[in-house]
């Protein structure tokens, strides 16, 4: 009966699925369970969704709620992290301040301010699950949900080596399940070699019974245009060669190309996920009433909760732990460091790479190089990524502010010293989630021009009202 440890359970949405996900496998349907959140009111909630999902299914796990990190951990044999610090009040101001610069994020929870700040925020808190497990539970296997992958991956395996650990995201199955969709091929037929950064990895082989389909994709662009929404994404396929894993909103931001000039947005970007200004930001603040109202309703029995035991979403980390428990081979997309599995990125970044798991626990994959310019653009984000580790891991605001210098987006849109007033103003702004900085400067002694002032930029109905550099003091 293993015991699987969800930390983060308050985002009663994400861990129902993976629960519905988990009982749905023989080797996990007696699991117990342990929902884990400090949002007491809306861990109960959560609890009382599962509680209410195991009586009318009749399901043979068991359920158990603490806001105690220690007791939630205690002799687990799996955890998965699915946190949010600070929630919606802090994602705000990442998205906003930067808006105000002239730094348009789509979702900005990866590279760019955006996701260097979040990554401030969910390096101290999983740093503390690790310490937890390391005392608890030596043998567990944790599953992290959490943005920024990349940081954060890159943090916990170089800090916690003996703790095993991965980062999982699930932009390879979407985008496996798009193309297939696109070319009307049965995605359980195709075999898929991926490998890169999070969000920036590169489909390196995509083949239907042993047939290449590159080829046909190009056939199919040529006729008909590209997929809807998916602008940004064949724009990048047309200048690489190859096709990438995330949306093509979120990958127009880990580039310098587009999101600085409003006819390029208007050309390539669209709503929500297409590459709209502040997408998920705005649909999780424009849906949050109505998703807590639904939690709600099935915690309280007023609506059934859908159970199916044949069905399973792409996520990867049931097949994780099934196939630790009982010897089955699987592979995934898992983030890791690199050692040496892809020759051409920097050794010890986090790199996304198959990974195997058996009875024995995880075994990512040696790749080889990438395309070299593919690389090239992979570790225009990994410098980002290593300096923003360094950042949250010291608490140094400098290595924050050289972090945003090097970041392809922002540097394409502002100068240093811009840089280095808006890393400072987010910097004041998210003080309260940023313990690492207590009592240290926000930036390096030496001139600093004054604050930038500019008009009054909002976000209104995802878009930009008003965007303009403005004049200085």
């Amino acid at each position: 009966m293993p015991k699987i440890t969800m930390i983060g359970a308050g985002s009663a949405g994400f861990c129902k699925m993976l629960v519905q996900d988990i009982l749905s496998y023989d080797s996990l349907k007696y699991s117990e369970i342990v929902l884990m959140d400090i949002d007491e009111a809306r861990l109960k909630t959560t609890y009382d969704v599962m509680q209410r999902m195991k009586e009318q299914n009749g399901l043979k796990c068991s359920f158990m709620f603490t806001t105690d990190l220690k007791k939630a951990l205690l002799k687990a044999d799996f955890a998965i992290s699915m946190i949010q610090v600070g929630g919606l009040e802090p994602y705000k101001i990442d998205i906003e301040i930067p808006l105000k610069y002239g730094i348009d994020q789509c979702v900005g929870d990866t590279v760019n301010p955006g996701g260097v700040f979040r990554g401030l925020r969910h390096v101290p808190a999983l740093f503390e699950m690790l310490r937890v497990m390391e005392e608890v539970s030596p043998d567990i296997i944790f599953m992290n949900y959490a943005n920024p992958m990349a940081i954060c991956s890159w943090a916990m395996q170089k800090e916690f080596p003996h703790i095993a650990s991965v980062g999982l995201c699930h932009g390879v199955q979407h985008t496996t399940n798009l193309l297939c969709k696109w070319l009307d091929i049965n995605n359980e037929e195709v075999d898929v070699l991926t490998a890169g950064i999070n969000h920036m990895a590169w489909f390196l082989k995509f083949r239907h019974d042993g047939k290449d389909l590159y080829p046909l994709m190009w056939e199919k662009l040529e006729k008909e245009g590209t997929i809807k929404g998916e602008e940004y994404r064949f724009e990048m396929m047309k200048a690489t060669g190859y096709f990438m894993t995330e949306s093509s909103g979120h990958l127009s931001e880990y580039l310098p190309y587009f999101r600085n000039r409003k006819d390029l947005q208007d050309l390539f970007g669209g709503p929500g996920f297409s590459g709209e200004t502040g997408a998920y930001l705005r649909m999780c603040t424009e849906g949050l009433e109505d998703y807590k109202k639904e939690m709600n309703d099935y915690a309280g029995g007023i609506k059934t909760i859908p159970f199916d035991s044949n069905h399973k979403s792409v996520e990867y980390a049931c097949k994780i732990m099934d196939s630790k428990i009982t010897n089955n081979i699987t592979r995934f997309a898992g983030n890791v460091l690199n050692k040496n599995y892809i020759t051409n990125l920097p050794f010890d970044s986090c790199v996304e790479v198959p990974v195997f798991v058996d009875h024995l626990g995880l075994h990512p994959t040696h790749v080889g190089e990438l395309p070299i310019h593919c690389a090239a653009l992979c570790r225009s984000n990994i410098s980002v990524q290593e300096i923003a580790v360094k950042a949250a891991v010291e608490g140094d605001p400098e290595a924050v502010f050289h972090a945003c210098l090097l970041d392809p987006l922002t540097s394409a849109a502002l100068a240093p010293h811009e840089i280095r007033n808006m890393v400072d103003e987010m910097l004041d702004a998210e003080s309260k989630w940023l313990p690492q900085f207590k009592g240290k400067k926000n930036y390096s002694p030496g001139f600093k021009i004054g604050r930038m002032r500019t008009g009054a930029d909002s976000l209104s109905g995802g878009r930009v009202v008003k965007s303009q550099i403005g004049h200085y003091d």
